[in-house]
């Protein structure tokens, strides 16, 4: 949208709020600012960048520097929403992928004048599969190491096992390529909590399932302790739809929870703070902080690090609602990740000819670490029960 400027007597585009004007990148005083701003935080020893909204950098513009007006898409009838145009010529234009290639060259340049570890950078993209394959880089240049996969926030409550496999399909046979690093996002700050999108009793099921599936696991804060939105309440343009996703972390049962020592926050804590929170999850042993502290633990296993190519991972729905996530190093151990997306017991028969052992298990479960399962004989798991099971040789 572009919003007239009485100062400088002129309009100005912003693709976001008025309060957000669209920088000019094709000014190259522009571009080598922004490599300033990233030079800044790198001097003080940040590890990457998220870059928000990436496909909206760059607008084309035709031979005389005029822009192009956009086709109508037909999927608004109001002329003034975003989905009223096409945006074919202000969104995901080819030289904002050449942007993320000069920035990676940027970042990498860095890493050999300063040591230490890669420096990263993660695209946060809605764009198409094309698009989103691009930023990997191609033959003669690296692009950001995540661009970000967003298929699993597109399930719902009401999503099986089947519609689990084919979010990582998606992934797995259209963009992951060879020494590419997957990426598996669950949520962000423009989107409802998973415990308001698939349900609280979903929760510790989507972080079992990320972090089961190999690369990175992307967590949006306050997942990893099942917090939910909170009804945050608008006057005027004081606030917007996605504040109740965006709501203070809960450290503590205490004042604030511990979020702030001011008289309050800006926007509401959760009336459930007292219940969900760091501190008080910490001592439940299977509450979703704990779980998740398995979870991570287990990313560092041998088995965790094989890749597709080497035949250590593989991933099907054995029923409906139950979904079977194999990792292995081939040799001497293997892993297997049963969650049953549904709300009834299943029953399962002869997953294996091998004696595995316990090693996490949800809430709803009713085993614990160190029991002995023969998967060769019937288990059954309870509805929304997620458990990771080892085999040693």
């Amino acid at each position: 949208m572009w919003t007239w400027n009485e100062k400088r007597q002129q309009f100005f585009l912003h693709q976001f709020q008025v309060k957000q004007p669209d920088l000019n990148f094709t000014n190259p005083m522009v571009r080598e600012h922004m490599l300033d701003v990233l030079k800044f935080w790198l001097d003080r020893g940040v590890d990457g960048f998220r870059i928000d909204a990436v496909p909206h950098i760059y607008e084309h513009r035709n031979a005389d520097g005029s822009y192009p007006d956009e086709p109508v898409s037909g999927w608004s009838s109001d002329p003034n929403a975003y989905d009223y145009h096409d945006h074919i010529y202000t969104k995901d234009q080819p030289a904002t992928v050449d942007l993320m290639y000069e920035w990676r060259e940027f970042l990498d340049n860095y890493r050999a004048q300063n040591g230490g570890d890669s420096r990263v950078l993660l695209a946060e993209a809605y764009s198409s599969v094309e698009t989103l394959s691009a930023y990997f880089g191609n033959s003669t240049h690296q692009g950001t190491q995540l661009p970000m996969n967003f298929q699993l926030m597109y399930l719902s409550g009401y999503s099986t096992a089947k519609d689990v496999v084919g979010s990582i399909d998606y992934w797995i046979n259209t963009m992951w390529k060879e020494h590419q690093t997957a990426n598996w996002v669950v949520g962000n700050h423009d989107t409802n909590r998973v415990a308001d999108r698939m349900g609280a009793h979903k929760v510790d099921l989507l972080n079992v399932i990320v972090n089961a599936l190999p690369g990175a696991s992307v967590t949006y804060y306050g997942e990893e302790i099942g917090m939910s939105n909170v009804d945050v309440e608008c006057t005027g343009d004081s606030c917007e739809d996605r504040d109740g996703e965006r709501t203070p972390m809960q450290w503590t049962a205490g004042k604030n929870a511990d979020f702030s020592v001011g008289e309050s926050t800006w926007l509401p804590l959760s009336p459930e703070y007292q219940r969900y929170n760091v501190q008080t999850e910490r001592g439940v042993s299977r509450s979703s902080l704990n779980i998740f502290k398995g979870l991570q633990a287990l990313k560092s296993s041998s088995a965790f690090l094989a890749f597709k190519d080497d035949g250590g991972f593989s991933y099907e729905a054995v029923t409906e609602q139950v979904l079977q996530i194999i990792r292995t190093n081939k040799i001497s151990e293997e892993y297997r990740i049963l969650v049953n997306m549904g709300n009834g017991m299943e029953i399962l028969d002869g997953l294996a000819t091998k004696t595995y052992e316990y090693v996490l298990a949800t809430a709803y479960s009713t085993h614990y670490p160190g029991q002995k399962v023969d998967l060769s004989q019937r288990i059954i798991l309870m509805p929304y029960e997620a458990v990771v099971l080892r085999w040693l040789a």
